[in-house]
């Protein structure tokens, strides 16, 4: 029987590398233009850049996918839809989104538009497959902290709903889930969520108790001797890492992967020949999470080029004389290939193609428009015939007003001849314009020119009611109690991984029924059935959740539901998504923008709007463990007993004298925290009239902040503040400190 196919996704940050990705055979290429892009430190190409590459690309049989993979700003909505009216007139294989508002603008008004999902939605489960493709998304980038097992699973799922699987396959990892990772925005104001990491996870921290130096430092991602699983899980997208990497790099790499699926295709095996991709830029290579081996070999303690080390493993030099000689081998080999890519990319263009455009016609005949491109030589003739009376003289100036939406697309005007045209003569700019129409259809492979969008104009809603309502998060049952003694809705967080204790925590919520359900941002195969059981079972009245895939459960069934602050919605149009798509019934505004940008934020009638004014700033969640490399573990590898049972905490110290606190809890991922908690009581008295809740997280998270009351104390103090009691605010400043709020002041 005949293999299916399968997609090689090659990056491109700039014009070169994106050529050495199409010459080295990929099938498909990712790139971004200079703003809407999670990779702001690579190059990125221009709109006119992007129609030569379209034109080059799809020559060479090659699709090309656009990446406005970022949260979207309100202020940055009218800049956005002009982009979204040019690309929809393009040839544009597909887009590539993180945002809930821009992903409801494309399902609903631009529909031509093929829906990517970006890794940034952090998708690990069936219902947030679901829940994209009920908003268009044709295909999902999968969380790269997944294994065979729990690929193929979604993989199928996606299959039965239209929805194409995507897997990275080579290049960098990250420590955090992509998505759900904010520490470079909060210690840099270089949000990753905007493109603009800083890698602080790659930076050098005081050595370890372990010895490490660069504990957080992941060793490169490569799912070489993966290729058969992936295939046989139903993956259909190999995605290779690498925007910021330039065309040597990206050439070597996706020559070397497209080899390999040639040869697993014609001989059905696993080629062992990836030596190319340790000659280029690594950090060596690790498959474990592929395989579901988390273990401590995941890690190295050097965040910079393996290319020479390597050679000293597999080499074992008696001398640093032999070292030497390898290495200068090294380095001459990699100038040769750079050379050598550099010509064979010199060799192509990724340019528009020139347009001829010939008027010829006279006195009561038709104008006949001659259109000659590299490619084709067509003719339209108008509808009505010239005139040698009128008001709108046919010359190079009505001509290029009405023609110049040609330079919009692959093409640009290179000349307008009107040798055809002896002598003054009418033609009505409507009749320019319907014949731009036709030669657009033409020009656009048949498709018709679509009309810009207009958006219609948000209201800005009322707050629900007068004065805030207090919320609270807890997550021991020792807390519960507080929840008898206050009004304020009491939040009780459910874990990344029930294992056997869902009886437990339907227990608790039946016994303590004014308890809300809070679910995590995380939940992995048997974990989300586990909280799925839960919603069936418990069948609460509201929920809070920070998983889309809960959210589509909850609308599903009928249940009341609030998006939590880990959507990180920063958008009207994100919130008209989940209220209209989702039947929410309110959501939290992201703690990562400013005043201004909040307040740009109009919220859909009767929705509550949440925010958090106090709580722990985590800053990422790993599925490794982040004690092999700080304290070290008697295990070398997590498994079951490790995510049920383990409880650990240390620090790390960074090179700017700042702590960021581990934590492990039973159930739970290994998350880290930022040195100080985040305390907002600015925004009481700033936007007094745009928040129907504000929330508290009391859980017991070790960080240097410390509070100098009790828990029902100190609730006071925030309901005090909540209902316009200034002194509150005075007293919670000087019993909680320090505290930062810093993203509040500087946004995004």
């Amino acid at each position: 029987m005949e293999k299916r196919k399968i997609e090689l996704l090659a990056p491109g940050g700039d014009i070169d590398a994106i050529k050495a990705a199409i010459l080295a055979g990929a099938n498909a290429v990712y790139c971004g233009l200079d703003k809407f892009n999670a990779r702001n430190r690579a190059a990125n190409i221009s709109f006119d850049d992007l129609q030569g590459i379209l034109r080059l690309a799809h020559q060479n049989d090659c699709e090309v996918f656009l990446t406005l993979n970022i949260i979207i700003l309100e202020n940055e909505i009218p800049s956005l839809i002009t982009l979204l009216n040019k690309l929809v007139n393009t040839s544009i294989d597909g887009v590539i989104v993180q945002d809930l508002g821009m992903l409801y603008l494309l399902f609903k008004y631009f529909k031509r538009l093929k829906i990517h999902a970006s890794t940034q939605f952090t998708t690990h489960n069936q219902a947030q497959i679901k829940f994209l493709s009920r908003l268009n998304s044709t295909r999902v980038n999968l969380s790269r902290e997944l294994n065979i097992k729990e690929i193929q699973k979604l993989s199928e799922f996606g299959h039965q709903h239209q929805v194409q699987t995507e897997v990275f396959v080579h290049g960098s990892n990250c420590i955090s889930f992509s998505g759900l990772c904010y520490i470079s925005s909060v210690q840099t104001g270089n949000s990753g969520n905007r493109g603009r990491c800083s890698q602080p996870c790659r930076d050098r921290y005081e050595r370890t108790a372990e010895g490490k130096e660069y504990p957080l430092n992941l060793k490169d991602n490569s799912a070489w001797y993966n290729l058969k699983e992936l295939y046989d899980a139903g993956v259909y997208s190999l995605k290779i890492e690498g925007r910021i990497k330039k065309y040597d790099y990206v050439y070597s790499v996706v020559d070397a992967w497209k080899k390999h699926i040639q040869t697993f295709f014609k001989q059905n095996e696993i080629s062992d020949r990836n030596s190319i991709l340790y000659k280029v830029f690594n950090r060596d290579f690790s498959n474990t999470l592929l395989k579901g081996d988390i273990n401590k070999d995941m890690f190295i303690d050097n965040p910079r080029d393996h290319s020479i080390l390597h050679l000293s493993e597999i080499n074992k030099y008696n001398s640093d004389e032999e070292l030497e000689k390898d290495r200068l081998k090294l380095y001459a080999e990699k100038e040769d290939i750079k050379a050598s890519i550099e010509s064979k990319i010199k060799q192509v263009n990724a340019i528009k193609a020139p347009l001829k455009i010939s008027l010829s016609g006279k006195c009561s005949s038709p104008l006949k428009v001659r259109i000659a491109t590299p490619d084709k030589t067509f003719v339209v003739e108008s509808g009505i015939t010239l005139s040698d009376k009128g008001t709108q003289e046919l010359n190079y100036n009505s001509v290029i007003k009405r023609f110049k939406a040609f330079n919009e697309t692959e093409y640009f005007i290179d000349k307008i001849d009107f040798e055809g045209i002896k002598s003054t003569l009418y033609l009505p700019f409507k009749e320019l314009t319907s014949l731009k129409k036709k030669i657009l259809f033409i020009l656009n492979d048949s498709r018709e020119n679509l009309e810009p969008v207009v958006l219609p104009k948000l209201n800005r809603s009322k707050v629900l009611n007068n004065l805030p309502r207090l919320s609270i998060l807890i997550s021991s049952e020792n807390d519960i109690e507080i929840g008898t003694e206050t009004s304020a809705d009491i939040y009780f967080q459910l874990p990344n991984c029930f294992g056997d204790k869902l009886d437990q925590y339907l227990d608790l919520f039946r016994k303590n029924n004014q308890l809300i359900p809070w679910f995590p941002s995380l939940l992995i195969d048997e974990n989300f059935d586990s909280a799925v059981r839960f919603l069936e079972q418990l069948q609460p009245k509201l929920i809070v959740t920070n998983n889309t895939g809960i959210a589509q459960e909850a609308y599903e069934k009928g249940i009341d539901w609030i998006a939590g602050p880990q959507l990180n919605v920063v958008n009207s149009y994100s919130l008209l998504a989940l209220k209209e798509n989702l039947n929410c019934s309110g959501s939290f505004i992201s703690n990562e923008i400013n005043k201004n940008q909040i307040k740009a934020i109009k919220s859909p009638e009767n929705f509550k709007l949440f925010y958090s004014i106090y709580h722990p700033i985590v800053l990422m969640t790993s599925r490794q463990c982040l004690f092999h490399q700080v304290t070290g573990c008697h295990k070398n590898k997590i498994d079951d007993t490790c995510i049920q049972n383990c409880v650990k905490s240390s620090t790390i110290v960074n090179s700017k004298n700042e702590s960021l606190f581990l934590e492990k809890t039973e159930g739970n991922y290994h998350n880290i925290y930022n040195e100080t908690n985040f305390l907002n009581t600015d925004i009481v008295s700033d936007l007094p009239e745009t928040f129907s809740n504000f929330f508290i997280d009391l859980r017991d998270i070790t960080s240097k902040t410390k509070i100098d009351i009790d828990k029902a104390k100190l609730i006071k103090l925030f309901e005090d503040l909540c209902n316009g009691n200034q002194e509150a605010e005075t007293q919670i400043k000087q019993v909680i400190y320090p505290t930062t709020n810093v993203q509040y002041k500087r946004g995004i």
